[in-house]
């Protein structure tokens, strides 16, 4: 059986990733002022966003996930050709209505792909199975790379699906912001009450920033520490912790609002490289997706990895 994955743009991953296992990316739209950008995961275009440097504008940014006809579009145009099940993985269901589109283009999916690979001389039927990964951003990579060792290790779409599932209930992404008073004007622009006025005026004063944390689907303030030099050694001494501790699936995800060449140059990164390396797990330097970047800020790092569930201790 030919399996294949489908994961929508705000899922950070490198581009070699995606690449490596043929990865379709359901594109997100997005509009700053009178210019568009179309958030493919594309190094170019990612790159284009960068250099473009809007700055505070891009807090009032339209995203617009991929809707439902263009999701039926790819999946009977391109994918029901090429495989015969499609795992689907999406952002948490919570902060972006792209689970939705994709369910909902799911039943316009099943009932037509038949027509579509009789024409093209495909035999058999084809699955679709729509995850949902309960995390953003770094937080995501998890469940698509297990996703894909399982597909390379031949295992069944009944096995993987149950793997993906317990994976979304065992993922943490946190999230180091550099600039509080954009992530509240873009919580303001969103109704997201999750960064207060208080907290953005006390963290600027102060140049203290919150650790964020994405599990299960909740988004929340773990831990602040003060400045962003001093968080990114925080935060990155944690996950230095956990991969000690063990991890679920054998790999950590960086993702980065800017240039990548930044991250080794950040305080205690070189430490969590060296210790991934000594236990044998991937460290995955990505960059953060144009949507993501409109959302927290340029400049913000997250980290992804699956663990048995615990307690934040920042």
């Amino acid at each position: 059986m030919r399996m294949g994955l489908a994961i929508d743009a705000a899922c950070d991953l490198s581009q070699a990733f995606l690449q490596q296992h043929n990865v379709a990316v359901m594109p997100i739209t997005v509009r700053v002022d009178s210019e568009v950008f179309m958030d493919d995961r594309k190094p170019a275009e990612i790159q284009r966003f960068i250099d473009r440097r809007l700055g505070s504008r891009s807090h009032s940014a339209e995203t617009e996930p991929c809707p439902v006809d263009e999701v039926q579009k790819l999946f009977l145009e391109k994918l029901v050709l090429e495989q015969d099940c499609v795992f689907c993985l999406t952002i948490t269901a919570t902060r972006s209505p792209i689970n939705e589109h994709v369910n909902k283009a799911s039943f316009g999916i099943l009932k037509n792909y038949r027509q579509v690979r009789e024409r093209a001389g495909v035999p058999g039927p084809f699955m679709m199975r729509v995850i949902d990964t309960r995390n953003i951003f770094a937080g995501a990579a998890p469940a698509v790379y297990e996703a894909a060792r399982l597909i390379a290790a031949d295992e069944t779409p009944g096995l993987i699906r149950e793997r993906l599932t317990h994976l979304a209930n065992h993922t943490y992404g946190y999230m180091l912001p550099r600039d509080l008073y954009y992530l509240r004007a873009r919580a303001k622009k969103k109704n997201d009450r999750s960064v207060g006025l208080v907290s953005a005026m006390l963290g600027s004063a102060l140049d203290i920033k919150p650790i964020l944390r994405c599990f299960r689907g909740e988004t929340g303030p773990v831990g602040k520490v003060r400045g962003f030099e001093q968080g990114a050694e925080a935060l990155f001494g944690y996950a230095a912790q956990r991969v000690r501790a063990g991890l679920l699936v054998p790999m950590v995800c960086v993702s980065y609002g800017g240039d990548l060449e930044v991250l080794p140059h950040l305080p205690g990164y070189t430490e969590l490289r060296a210790v991934c390396e000594e236990h044998g797990v991937e460290l995955m330097e990505a960059p953060m997706s144009i949507t993501g970047m409109v959302n927290v800020g340029e400049g913000a790092v997250t980290v992804g990895f699956a663990a048995e569930e615990h307690e934040a201790e920042f």
